[in-house]
């Protein structure tokens, strides 16, 4: 019993500290209005899967922010089943919605991570083009310049001390910074 008491955990605060930031910055007008993502439920998850999918990604690379990262998952997990039930989906079909909503999780994460693995921006931007935009972006240039986004902000969060991750502290890059050196 008095081993739990001992074992480093990490704190709350911490966990919050990153997915604010995450949702955050998901959130800002410049990806509705000038990137052209959809202003929609299925927009916003989008985009607060493409910036936690970046963070977990950093997170991966070092075991000392394994925990972080596990206990970041499980955050947005939570988030996305109380969004559920605030939007009025019924105690017995949160199961399934949980289910379809991991199946776009992780096949947006695996799309990303082929592609980041195979250095092609073209083959960034197709996935993009298809799991933000749907197949069909309101601006071909779309999802090109979102590719470069998630480059930059790639780049950012390996530049970014680990021990400042562990301790809540997130930047991303400025997303019109980004945009107006794709186009």
């Amino acid at each position: 019993m008095i081993l739990p008491l001992f074992r480093r955990t990490v704190r709350e605060s911490t966990i919050s500290s990153l997915y604010g930031t995450i949702v955050a910055q998901a959130r800002l007008p410049c990806f509705y209005q000038e990137y052209r993502v959809a202003d929609t439920v299925n927009g916003r998850f989008d985009l607060i899967v493409l910036h936690l999918a970046m963070v977990l990604e950093r997170f991966a690379g070092e075991p000392a922010l394994s925990r972080v990262g596990q206990g970041l998952f499980d955050r947005f997990w939570q988030d996305m089943d109380h969004n559920l039930r605030e939007m009025g989906v019924g105690d017995l079909a949160v199961p399934k919605k949980m289910r379809a909503l991991g199946e776009a999780f992780y096949g947006r994460t695996n799309a990303y991570r082929a592609a980041l693995a195979d250095g092609d921006a073209a083959l960034l931007a197709e996935a993009m083009a298809r799991n933000i935009y749907g197949g069909a972006p309101p601006d071909p240039a779309a999802p090109r310049r979102l590719a470069a986004y998630m480059q930059d902000a790639l780049r950012n969060l390996a530049a970014q001390p680990s021990d400042r991750l562990a301790a809540g502290e997130l930047r991303f890059p400025d997303p019109m910074i980004s945009f107006k050196t794709a186009l």
